[in-house]
């Protein structure tokens, strides 16, 4: 018998707040033509003071729920992917826990920053492999408006806030490539580049989150590299080939970078989930809500293989091979 871990469910949150570039054309120096040029982006939702990730964690997991016709009783699992918790401790999965009704069970985050999704969905497969779990609630959650220098003009344009959620359940599988479910994960991390993406603070340094301060140029030349390779790894972990990929949902950092990832997996951009345009760069939060996006829009089908992609600070990187 295989056990495959199947998402069943998607569900999102947005906050209701949209951030334009012209909005930001009035807060520093910068236009909306500069911003799509570099990074795609022409909008960003942006959270108020009540919309912390712990709350639009909650929101996307109620969602998730309501579209698997299930109940919190049924989820045994809780995992968040974040990097903007509403407290140092305790984890954002423990509020969404006991905001949803679910029972005593596992519940814990996971911090990879723009790759948290990636690991946080790896981990729960290999959790559900041994047994352990069985329906778990995965969940990407970023409030990156609240870590902006919002005098920095090459870092406060990028970045949204949001949470998207999947339902994952362990299903009996064939054991071959017909199977629903995650067929394979690659993770990665390099800490010799951690200060080309990091926040300038923490809790036991500065003892403030700090904000964000990126090198665009080497996290771009490490993230075409990267990614390329991963890539790569993924498909021979799954005994699988290119042009069996149905749909390439990558972390929506930057188009450039998506765009390219495409050419070097020979996948044409229609077959490309891109939601920066109108999301921004939500961190743990892009694929899973690209995910949600395409699920309820009717992109994406039952059967078809996805890949998900994703860099992030640390540097980290992975990719997820499923059929969805």
């Amino acid at each position: 018998m295989t056990i495959r871990s199947v998402i069943s469910a998607t569900g999102s949150y947005l906050p209701e707040k949209i951030m334009s570039n012209a909005d930001l054309e009035r807060i520093v120096d910068t236009s909306d033509e500069w911003i799509v040029q570099r990074s795609g982006i022409r909008n960003r939702h942006i959270s108020n003071d009540t919309e912390t990730a712990g709350y639009m964690a909650t929101k996307a997991a109620q969602k998730a729920l309501e579209m698997a016709g299930m109940d919190a009783s049924d989820i045994d699992g809780i995992i968040v992917a974040t990097t903007t918790a509403d407290r140092t401790f305790p984890s954002v999965a423990v509020q969404v826990q006991h905001a949803i009704g679910a029972p005593v069970g596992v519940a814990f985050d996971v911090q990879a920053v723009c790759s948290g999704f990636v690991y946080a969905l790896s981990v729960a497969d290999s959790m559900m492999k041994t047994g352990m779990l069985k329906r778990v609630l995965v969940i990407g959650a970023e409030r990156m408006s609240s870590i902006l220098n919002w005098e920095d003009r090459t870092t406060c344009v990028l970045f949204g806030d949001g949470a998207g959620a999947v339902v994952l359940e362990a299903q009996e599988g064939k054991g071959d490539k017909t199977d629903r479910g995650i067929h394979g994960s690659v993770l990665k991390a390099n800490g010799k580049y951690q200060d080309i993406l990091y926040t300038d603070g923490g809790v036991s340094t500065t003892k403030a989150s700090g904000h964000i301060v990126m090198q665009g140029k080497e996290v771009f030349k490490r993230a075409v590299g990267y990614l390329s390779e991963v890539v790569e790894d993924v498909l021979a972990v799954c005994d699988l080939e290119q042009p069996d990929i149905d749909w390439l949902i990558p972390h929506q950092a930057n188009i450039r970078i998506i765009e390219s990832a495409a050419k070097k997996l020979g996948v044409s951009m229609d077959r490309v989930v891109v939601t920066l345009e109108n999301h921004g760069n939500t961190s743990a939060a892009s694929i899973p809500l690209a995910l949600d996006d395409a699920n309820r829009s009717g992109k994406i089908q039952k059967g078809e293989v996805l890949l998900f992609e994703a860099l992030g600070g640390g540097i980290t990187w992975g990719a997820i091979l499923l059929r969805f």
